[in-house]
């Protein structure tokens, strides 16, 4: 019984349809534009601290092409050896590139180089600081300043509440900004963390049947 409350409402999976743009709607602005194909960027690089919603953004934008049978990959910061850049592909999405090895970042060079004079493939890499402030090969560097580049900001307090009950609401609850606030003084602050501690409160209070309030939450802190 346990089983099947806890798979009654799965996590949803990082998508551009449940991104918050917060204080970054120029730059989801302009990977819509790209998207339909109303501009001729295919280079993005983007940037920002831990939380503040890169892997989100990347993970939609593969996601965005995967579900129109289009070919597009996500690695989190890696690029294994036997990866080709084929014909086909659409996106590629190259997340945390700080993390990758000397093979891989001479890898990502040569792939910036082949998709140069390609006229569809957009490739999309996140970082934790501006292109210039990483400690890589200056040849990648200077590839990564190629197209465009943005700093992703973390949503405030206020927009991280709305997010929060935007997400109560889709999966079927009513949440009060009290509750938000203890949760945001509570968890770790950034939106993926939170949401997973939205989640586990729901499913908390579909096992026990009851009311979704600031008691239950403060029951599901002390039994953690």
């Amino acid at each position: 019984m346990t089983q099947q409350i806890l798979d009654i409402l799965p996590v949803a999976a990082p998508s551009l349809q449940n991104f918050i743009p917060g204080r970054n709607r120029e730059l989801m602005a302009m990977v819509s534009k790209t998207l339909k194909n109303k501009n001729n960027e295919r280079f993005f690089y983007v940037w920002g601290g831990s939380g503040c919603g890169k892997s989100h953004l990347l993970q939609g934008m593969v996601e965005h092409f995967i579900n129109r049978q289009k070919l597009a990959y996500y690695f989190p910061g890696e690029l294994p050896a036997d990866f080709d850049i084929s014909d086909d592909l659409d996106c590629l999405a190259i997340d945390n590139v700080e993390h990758l090895n000397e093979c891989a970042q001479l890898k990502l060079f040569n792939i910036y180089n082949q998709l140069r004079d390609r006229e569809f493939t957009l490739l999309i890499v996140s970082g934790s600081v501006a292109p210039s402030q990483l400690n890589m090969r200056r040849d990648l560097v200077t590839r990564l300043c190629w197209g465009l580049v943005y700093q992703i900001h973390e949503l405030t307090e206020q927009e991280k509440i709305e997010a929060l009950q935007r997400h109560a609401f889709e999966r079927g609850f009513a949440l009060e900004s009290h509750i938000c606030q203890y949760l945001l003084r509570r968890s770790k602050r950034d939106l993926h963390s939170l949401i997973m501690k939205l989640d586990e409160l729901d499913k908390y209070s579909l096992i026990h049947q009851r009311k979704v309030t600031l008691h239950l939450l403060r029951e599901l802190f002390r039994k953690n």
